[in-house]
């Protein structure tokens, strides 16, 4: 099926939704019903009726009858000034709304129009004469649509959850109920979509954060900061060395800068006049400096670049930060790691030649294949570039030949990949690496930032060969982008079966009683003089022992909980035989002592 068909069929199922709670709840006021990926919603207000997972039978029940009525869906066109009169008279505030700024200014989009006007009544010449209204058996709704011909052609579906959201995503208007659904051509489509997610909520990282024991939270600390485990910083640790490692075999070299700075920077950089109400601020009390906590690191790399003379000889240069950024996220939209307040970047910056670019970039690049291909995550990558908004720094022409550079890039080394309007940073174009976990779900995860902007707004320069100074050219990246989103994805694609390199318990002895102590140290012996190689390098093994007076079946119970992936069983008759007997995810063997070393080496 086309998306275009299956839009419609996603479209038509939220008015038949919505056509359903007016039938349970007349007095509900209607918001807007888009589409989203695998489905719809509708934000809908019912005052001080909460809609719960127990009506959704209900709800879908009369949907179902909808469907069996086989209404047709009638597009009507309506003068601007009736169809505001119809909002009115039907009570219905929000369309009303809606309708006054398609009346003032020709659009709905909330990013287009000035937040203090939204709504507002206009007297005089209207930006649109007339609306679209689609009517299926008695609900009537303003749409442009497309819907399918009737009620009948609406494929199978399912509601699924219901949460708030504040009107039009201004936390000081009314919250609404947001309904959703998903929905598929097929019964088969969504079945399959259904099992899918059920295999998400297994592998939820919330879920198996807490019970591999990687992070908690605490109200005390606040929400949206993640407090790490002895287990969880071993995790992060060992995924930043990787990342680290990677670049810093391409001449990479590590700085530090400070959390906060003053306000003089972003500033000049842009980020205070985009970011400004995402930043926390910090006040001296012996300074009148206006300060923040830093949200980023790019501003203060550009400070370690011009802290000196430089020459073309010196290009390119090239910076490696490992830090935690702050952000004040709204709290709505906050939840476990995916979306924080305080968030690790391995963030890396590059200043460069022009000449030097396409070198650069095919490093990364490189660098981010080797990285998902080691965790065994399909890459793909979008190309992420301006609009026609003014929304971005710098010349059309700057953005023209970087959005091109980065183009050919990407085609140079194979990569498969979409072009995307819209998503780019607001002082360049990107690459943004979306990869594809275990069960199918696609993820955002690597960048890759071309910016000619702020080392322009920096004044930054280096020397040329004959003389002349001239404007370095800025890359940005990050492998793993947010550490903490990034384990959030990592954690759920393995489902908590790290790779072994990964493992922030690596081994695990058990013992079957005290008499085996003796050879419990030859072991250990073997295993503290391994040090691993690949993928990270110069890396020791990670090993504890469970010597307790417990059962060996309780014992190996509590180390699969925790998912580690080798248990090393030893009895008395392994102590005889000089052998360990191992046990891992994939099942049980033997090896003689002398080859533990390099079977550990080989995994």
């Amino acid at each position: 099926m086309s998306e275009d068909k299956l839009y419609a069929m996603r479209h038509s199922l939220a008015h038949i939704m919505a056509a359903a709670v007016q039938r349970l709840w007349p007095d509900a006021k209607f918001g807007v019903g888009p589409v989203v990926e695998h489905g719809f919603y509708y934000d809908i207000d019912l005052g001080e009726t909460k809609i719960s997972e127990q009506q959704f039978n209900k709800i879908e029940k009369i949907m179902r009858r909808i469907i069996a009525e086989k209404q047709d869906f009638v597009c009507t066109k309506c003068p601007i000034d009736e169809a505001i009169q119809w909002a009115k008279d039907s009570h219905q505030p929000y369309k009303e709304e809606l309708l006054n700024d398609l009346k003032r200014a020709g659009t709905t989009v909330a990013k287009d129009l000035d937040a203090a006007e939204m709504g507002t009544i206009t007297e005089g010449d209207s930006a649109l004469d007339e609306v679209l209204f689609y009517t299926n058996g008695s609900f009537k709704d303003l749409c442009r649509g497309p819907h399918v011909a009737n009620t009948s052609q609406v494929g199978a579906f399912k509601l699924m959850r219901v949460a708030g959201a504040y009107w039009r995503g201004n936390e000081k208007n009314p919250q609404m109920q947001r309904l959703y659904g998903v929905a598929f051509a097929t019964q088969k489509e969504l079945d399959e979509y259904l099992e899918k997610l059920e295999l998400a909520k297994q592998r939820d990282h919330r879920k198996l954060g807490k019970e591999l024991d990687l992070y908690t939270t605490s109200p005390l600390v606040g929400v949206g900061l993640p407090l790490f485990t002895p287990r969880g910083t071993i995790l992060r640790d060992v995924v930043a060395q990787y990342s680290n490692q990677l670049r810093q075999k391409f001449g990479f070299e590590k700085v530090w800068t400070p959390h906060i700075t003053k306000k003089d920077l972003y500033e000049t950089s842009g980020h205070w006049a985009k970011f400004g109400e995402e930043l926390f601020l910090v006040k001296s009390q012996e300074t009148s400096d206006e300060m923040a906590l830093k949200p980023m690191n790019c501003p203060h790399h550009t400070q370690i670049f011009a802290s000196q003379p430089r020459s073309y000889r010196d290009m390119p240069v090239r910076y490696l930060e490992t830090t935690t950024d702050y952000r004040d996220e709204k709290t709505g939209e906050l939840g476990g790691l995916n979306r924080v307040r305080s968030l690790t970047q391995d963030d890396s910056h590059v200043f460069c030649r022009p000449d030097q670019i396409e070198q650069e970039i095919n490093n990364l690049l490189s660098a981010a294949q080797e990285l998902y291909g080691t965790i065994d995550m399909k890459l793909r990558v979008r190309l992420s570039y301006r609009d026609d908004s003014d929304a971005y720094l710098g010349e059309r022409e700057l953005w023209a030949s970087a959005q091109n550079q980065l183009k050919s890039a990407v085609e140079k080394v194979g990569l498969d990949y979409f072009e995307q309007e819209g998503e780019a940073a607001f002082y360049g174009p990107k690459i943004d690496f979306m990869a594809t976990d275990a069960i199918g779900r696609e993820h955002q995860v690597a960048t890759v930032q071309l910016d000619f902007v702020q080392p322009q707004r920096f004044g930054l320069e280096y020397t040329e060969s004959d003389g002349n100074f001239t404007t370095p050219v800025m890359i940005h990246c990050a492998l793993l982008g947010s550490i903490e989103r990034f384990l959030s994805v990592f954690i759920e694609h393995t489902g908590g079966w790290f790779p072994f390199w990964a493992a922030p318990e690596q081994v695990r002895i058990l013992t079957i009683n005290d008499a085996v102590s003796s050879y419990v140290d030859e072991i250990t012996s073997v295993l503290s003089e391994v040090t691993l190689m690949k993928p990270i390098k110069y890396n020791d093994v990670r090993f504890t022992i469970d010597s307790r007076n417990e059962s060996l079946g309780k014992k190996i119970r509590e180390a699969t909980v925790v998912k580690i992936p080798i248990q090393i069983i030893v009895g008395p008759k392994d102590q005889i035989a000089r052998v360990v007997s191992i046990r891992t995810h994939a099942g049980e063997e033997q090896i003689p002592l002398e080859q533990l070393a390099e079977y550990v080496r080989g995994l």
